[in-house]
């Protein structure tokens, strides 16, 4: 049975027992608890919390996830995947544990020709929490499960929870027995390989409150309604059904591994352990890295990026591993779209946009790869030869600093030759970057954002924005929100947020920042200074109570800041202008990955695979510029999104679009974009576009800044008095001052050169001089090392030592030279390759006289620098430097 009949068979059995289909929610959930959607249920969260009312008391969806805590398991097991599906059926407040089983028992063990699954119900098993009593009677009662297939099991295996502060319940896990030649017997608590999990059946009806670990948590209370959770492995049934012996060999995966062999020109399965795990390893992250870019995500260096940058580099360095020489993301690619396709159709329409992020962070590692990995062996080499067999921190950090090595790379090349690394070291040397990453997961680690305040409000009729057509509009109080709480008032002096039923004030969203602007009514005034949606239903004014009071119910004036709005315009249809100008200039992979616009300013990011020349950056400056020239008008409608892409417009990667969308068109065919913003009534509206610049905010991606209308001016204005200034300075009109100021420099450079040519004979000169004062020590074994001290005035203490070490040619000697500058003091020692040969290292020396001046320092043999806070003492360092030199011979 393919994949996609078992998900069709799933989908039909819940909608013929009442359950409405809703369609899986992207991978990027806006939710600040989660990284990724990593369960089915977690698009439900404010139903079980009972913060907003389901729209059917029963529902059933397929949904993408991805989970990454166990990314080292991948492929070392045969059931862990990044990537999966999870199918399941949902009930809020309706039906509880009994019909949850039975949904789930009909399915299973009906007949292929009935529509189920057709397992044999005797090698069915169940799990149950270790109190419930009541799912132990129902197994029994209604799939008549012997008591020695009911097992039941702690909190670490049978009480689920999404690990944050949520909703919560003891669960029943569904089981098939492989059979005797997978493991022992004794059901799931004996082996879990043998015994593989296929449905867990949450009895939702608890909220968490704090959770320290899988089996320390607390709880807060009872969910409102008591609700059904479940979840089916979509990839495990599918190996079940298929009939092979892992998820890495169903239809939709072991496709992706053909493709690998072909790459690699190794087989899968012919015998070497470590050959499959890298074949699995490839094949899952391959589908994970696929359904993220699909949905949105970028490689980058956090958050979400990292991780889809860290499953892209796992690919690459298994492929390399196994004995791939091209680049292997394009074919791998090709084929999780193909296998994949039938479930979700658009990965068909972002193959080629997908393709190239994968491939531009290939190549871009493969290149990390290469000159890297003889660090790596060298580092490797030296710890395998020591005691400890551990690689210092030291030595991971500069991996990861200089050739771009990320830790976990290090740790699983490092595992693999059998070494350790001190992780704790590495942690040390970046300690800022650690403390940016845990602010950035605390951010995400909170407890889920508390909508209880909006609850009586979400269910109703959603604010009416009627912002397009008018600056001012009459609307009503729906709420009143104060320090998180929801109250009857605000008075003069309190900020909150007000919630109407009607507004002119745009919300922030789609990169458009909120408007600005006023709530009035008789005897009362609030400043409003940010409009945010609480779930895309209700805008809530922040504000500040000038004078007066404003309550439920009231009767208010939204007003729009005019001025705020007329830049907000300009700058949302100049981000439509400068996005149909890079299209037009580089070609239509150059697409959309987010933006932001306010008053005077845009900023535009796009996928694109290199820095913008300054010819291309001067011809989209002139495309928009025609286009604004041009007075193109700015039309909007509302259509249905299936029109509105046939028609060509263009929607943001990774953005959830309804069946409805508006359409903003620019010039006919020049711009035609989904989009909810405000926008001028005309491209000239938008004013002067100047752009700023161009830079890199990740693999693969691109930003350019401008300013836009009166902004725009004032810079151009400022540009120009800048002209006029550099023009009556270098005494050249206008036109003619560049080339002037090219001149300029020029004659500067070489200028320069000539001054470093005087200085270097300069220093040359003084080198051979210094050479010829050293005088002879004796050491104690009779040979002889000359040795010369000088105080210098060149700061440039390397090359003057270059220079004497050449003067000084074949013969045994050993120089030190002093810079004194204010407070401090540098220092250098050079020893010869004869004086080497005799003992005199720099390195050594160097540190023995260091302490003198209050110093420190180090080198090599031949050449040792330092610096230090006492300059008054470099006779005496001077003086030590001659004794320490003079002692050599006794340890030679």
């Amino acid at each position: 049975m393919r994949t996609a009949e078992i998900i069709e068979r799933f989908l039909g059995h819940f909608i013929k027992n009442g359950h409405e289909l809703t369609p899986s929610a992207s991978l990027i959930l806006d939710d600040p608890n989660l990284l990724f959607v990593n369960a089915g249920m977690v698009q439900f969260v404010p139903y079980f919390l009972g913060q907003r009312t389901p729209p059917s008391p029963r529902l059933t969806s397929i949904q993408k996830c991805v989970r990454t805590q166990d990314i080292e398991e991948v492929g070392v097991t045969t059931r862990h995947n990044t990537f999966f599906q999870m199918a399941g059926n949902f009930s809020f407040g309706d039906y509880f544990k009994e019909r949850a089983i039975q949904l789930a028992w009909t399915l299973l063990t009906s007949s292929v020709a009935d529509g189920g699954y057709g397992f044999d119900p005797e090698r069915l098993w169940a799990t149950v929490y270790e109190d419930d009593d009541e799912a132990i009677t129902l197994w029994k009662k209604v799939a008549g499960l012997p008591d020695e297939r009911v097992q039941r099991r702690g909190p670490a295996d049978n009480y689920w929870s999404m690990g944050i502060p949520g909703p919560s319940g003891p669960c029943s896990e569904i089981y098939y027995d492989r059979g005797p030649e997978y493991g022992a017997d004794g059901g799931p608590e004996a082996d879990e390989d043998r015994y593989l999990e296929i449905w867990n059946l949450v009895f939702m009806q608890n909220e968490l409150a704090a959770i320290r670990s899988k089996t320390d948590f607390d709880i807060a209370g009872p969910l409102p309604k008591r609700n059904i959770d479940t979840g089916m492995g979509v990839e495990r049934v599918a190996f079940l059904l298929q009939g092979v012996d892992n998820v890495y060999e169903t239809d939709v995966v072991r496709p992706v591994i053909s493709v690998a062999e072909q790459l690699t020109g190794r087989r899968y399965g012919a015998g070497s352990h470590a050959d499959d795990t890298r074949f699995r390893v490839i094949a899952d992250h391959a589908r994970t890295a696929v359904m993220l870019i699909a949905d949105g995500v970028n490689p980058g260096n956090d958050g979400r990026g990292y991780v889809l940058r860290r499953l892209l580099r796992r690919i690459v360095r298994a492929a390399r591993l196994l004995g791939a020489t091209e680049l292997a993301t394009p074919a791998l690619v090709a084929q999780v779209v193909s296998s994949m396709s039938p479930m979700y159709p658009e990965l068909s329409h972002e193959a080629a946009r997908i393709e190239r992020t994968a491939a531009g962070e290939e190549h871009a590692f493969r290149n990390t790869i290469d000159s890297g990995s003889k660090l790596f062996e060298q580092v490797a080499a030296g710890a395998l030869g020591s005691s400890r067999k551990i690689i210092p921190g030291t030595e991971a950090f500069a991996l990861h600093d200089t050739y771009g090595f990320p830790l976990e790379l290090t740790l699983e090349m490092a595992r693999e030759v059998g070494l350790e690394v001190d992780q704790e070291g590495f942690a040390q040397l970046m300690a800022e970057q650690r403390r940016r990453a845990k602010a950035d997961a605390k951010s995400r680690k909170q407890a889920h954002e508390d909508q209880s305040a909006y609850q009586a409000l979400l269910d109703g009729p959603p604010t009416e924005f009627t912002g397009f057509d008018e600056l001012s509009s009459f609307g009503t109080i729906l709420g009143v929100v104060v320090d998180g709480q929801l109250a009857n008032e605000v008075r003069a002096g309190q900020e909150a947020q007000i919630i109407l039923d009607r507004t002119p004030l745009y919300a922030e969203s789609g990169g458009q920042l909120a408007d600005t602007g006023s709530i009035s009514a008789p005897g009362a005034f609030a400043e409003v200074s940010d409009v945010q949606k609480i779930a895309k239903r209700l805008f809530a004014h922040r504000v500040k109570v000038v004078e007066g009071a404003f309550a439920t119910g009231q009767e208010v004036t939204a007003q729009v800041d005019s001025k705020w709005r007329h830049g907000a315009n300009q700058g949302h249809s100049g981000t439509h202008l400068v996005h149909a100008a890079l299209r037009q200039v580089l070609g239509p992979e150059a697409t959309q990955a987010g933006s932001l616009n306010k008053p005077g300013y845009l900023r535009f990011d796009f996928r694109w695979h290199s820095a913008l020349s300054p010819q291309a950056k001067q011809e989209i400056e002139s495309v928009v510029g025609e286009a604004v020239e041009t007075d193109y008008p700015v039309n909007t409608f509302v259509t249905d999104i299936d029109r509105a892409r046939a028609m060509g417009a263009l929607a943001l990667f990774g953005e959830n679009y309804g069946e409805r969308v508006r359409v903003v068109e620019i010039g006919g065919p020049f711009s035609m974009e989904l989009c909810g913003g405000t926008h001028v009534p005309s491209s000239a509206k938008v004013g002067p576009v100047v752009l700023l610049g161009e830079s890199s905010t990740g693999s693969g991606t691109r930003r350019v800044e401008a300013l836009v209308g009166y902004d725009a001016r004032e810079h151009l204005a400022k540009e120009r008095a800048l002209l006029a200034a550099v023009a009556s300075a270098v005494g050249a009109p206008a036109p003619e001052a560049p080339d002037k100021v090219r001149a300029l420099v020029e004659r500067v450079k070489t200028l320069e050169r000539e001054i470093a040519r005087q200085a270097q004979a300069q220093a040359r000169a003084q080198a051979g001089n210094l050479a010829q004062s050293a005088s002879p020590v004796r050491l104690c074994s009779g040979a002889v090392v000359e040795f010369v001290s000088a105080e210098v005035d060149s700061d440039d203490l390397r090359g003057l030592a270059a220079s004497m070490k050449e003067a000084f040619g074949s013969r045994a000697a050993v120089a030190a030279l002093f810079h004194k500058s204010g407070e401090k003091v540098a220092f250098a020692v050079l020893a010869t390759k004869a004086a080497n040969e005799l003992g005199a290292k720099a390195g050594e020396l160097l540190r023995a006289v260091a302490p003198a001046v209050n110093g420190r320092g180090g080198g090599k043999d031949d050449l040792a620098q330092g610096s230090g806070t006492d300059p008054s003492a470099v006779p005496a360092a001077q003086a030590k430097l001659r004794e320490e030199i003079a002692g050599l011979g006794a340890r030679v």
